[in-house]
């Protein structure tokens, strides 16, 4: 039970009466209905890679982890839309492997890929790397299914791009980090892979110049620039003394 408990800095650590894994929607179902006839708390977890300790329980020992690891499935993946329908414990890089098979790219990237879970990054609205030209995760989400803490199921599985109805549910949810419910499913957008990528360095003498020149490069590159990062020279130094098989991208040091 112990890594259920306990983040992986080990910065927050907590106790669990239990940890259950679901592995289909009906069961998640099944455990919100008696956990709100017992009124017991639920603590959602997903890839346990959050920083500040959401996903892990207080250390009274009352609470119950609900681990989504199990509901892993790619459900549907619909070319023609450009979609696919995966659960919530599908893990963020196996959502891209799953796509780019396809022959499409799932944009969203970020350090823990490798084991944050889709539904954990919807329920925090991830936003990755190319926020810039794809948005976060709640711009990645065309529909939902979500248990409700009563133990309803909200099927809100829609891939219908145009959708001019309202209310918009699903982004109650995301961003909610399982507050009004369990994220277990999601329709999500697929973009055409690129052609060709290509990633520039640019040198600068003070951090001030930084937002001019982003402005110009976006003047430029429109719609196809997809991520525009800071990096300070300590950062640079670092890869130089730590990295193999690199060297220095400019003939001499700069601040920024």
């Amino acid at each position: 039970m112990t890594p259920y408990l306990v983040e992986w800095r080990d910065r927050y650590r907590g106790k669990a009466a239990l940890v259950l894994k679901p592995g289909e929607t009906e069961e998640v179902s099944a455990i919100l209905e008696h956990a709100n006839a017992t009124r017991t708390a639920i603590v959602p977890q997903g890839g346990n890679t959050g920083l500040v300790g959401g996903q892990i329980p207080f250390e009274t020992g009352h609470e119950v982890v609900v681990s989504l690891e199990r509901l892993n499935r790619v459900r549907d993946i619909d070319l023609a839309s450009n979609t696919m329908t995966v659960e919530a414990g599908l893990v963020l890089a196996l959502a891209q492997q799953v796509a780019a098979s396809a022959g499409r790219l799932f944009p969203l990237s970020l350090a823990s890929e490798g084991s944050c879970q889709i539904g954990g990054v919807l329920a925090t609205n991830a936003g990755g790397t190319a926020v810039l030209a794809y948005g976060s995760a709640r711009d990645l989400a065309l529909g939902l299914e979500v248990v409700l803490a009563d133990g309803r199921v909200w099927n809100g599985l829609k891939s219908l791009r145009k959708d001019n109805s309202g209310y918009d549910l699903k982004d109650l949810f995301i961003g909610s980090e399982g507050t009004l419910g369990i994220i277990t499913a999601a329709v999500l957008r697929l973009f055409p892979k690129p052609a060709e990528i290509l990633t520039c360095m640019a040198a600068m003498s003070a951090l001030e110049s930084a937002p001019a020149f982003f402005a110009r490069v976006l003047e430029r590159a429109g719609p196809m620039l997809t991520a525009f990062e800071i990096m300070p020279r300590i950062g640079v130094d670092f890869v130089l003394r730590h990295g193999s098989g690199v060297r220095d991208p400019f003939p001499s040091p700069y601040p920024w």
